[in-house]
């Protein structure tokens, strides 16, 4: 595996977990009428490549589960990550 292809498969693990963790610390402070994570944030993290933590999270912890607009960006990112992945494997890898 090139450099890039270690950095980026690093990037992804990361964000996938900050973003399972910001859904964590959100529903937390939800349950606690505490300050929250603005909504843009949550949906941010998912588009930039936290999709899998993002469900993750909204299923684990049933945050964000009535929301039209997380129903609907969150696995449309997770399908869209999904096939740059399947792309990104398949190109690059050996000609048999």
């Amino acid at each position: 595996m090139s450099d890039l292809g270690f950095l980026f498969y690093t990037y992804l693990f990361l964000i996938n977990i900050l973003s399972f963790g910001i859904y964590a610390i959100d529903k937390r402070r939800a349950h606690y009428h505490c300050w929250r994570i603005p909504e843009f944030v949550l949906l941010g993290l998912a588009v930039i490549g936290g999709a899998y933590g993002a469900s993750m999270g909204m299923w684990l912890f049933r945050h964000k589960t009535l929301h039209r607009s997380f129903l609907i960006t969150v696995p449309l990112c997770l399908v869209l990550w999904l096939l740059v992945l399947a792309w990104i494997c398949y190109t690059n890898s050996p000609s048999v």
